[in-house]
């Protein structure tokens, strides 16, 4: 699969795991989980052209996508990435939630993600 259909894919599945989340179907939501999961795996394998590939999505119409994307590409773009997550944790709700948690996880040395 190309990068392009890996970012597809990674975006879509986040947008749709949320939305499960939202109705409360949580194992729909995990299955959509597992497809991102695969989709940025992939990416990642690919080294810095899936990482720099995986940046499209920082400008992403969607927050819960960017903020999934930043959460991966702290490591590699931390300053672009760190902006994107102040930006989102300053709202309410399970978005802004998730993007203080992976802030508050890199700050304490624990995030791990993308270890390199």
């Amino acid at each position: 699969m190309d990068l392009e259909k890996l970012i597809e894919q990674f975006a879509l599945n986040v947008a749709a795991q949320t939305e499960a989340i939202f109705r409360g179907d949580a194992r729909t939501g995990n299955r959509h989980a597992k497809k991102y999961g695969v989709a940025v795996d992939t990416l990642l394998a690919h080294g810095n052209e899936g990482r720099d590939a995986l940046l499209v999505l920082l400008k992403h119409e969607r927050m819960d996508v960017r903020v999934m994307a930043a959460a991966h590409l702290l490591r590699y773009r931390t300053a672009e990435a760190r902006a994107v997550l102040e930006e989102a944790a300053k709202g309410k709700g399970l978005i802004p939630f998730e993007a203080k948690q992976t802030l508050k996880h890199w700050e304490e040395g624990t995030w791990a993600l993308d270890p390199g």
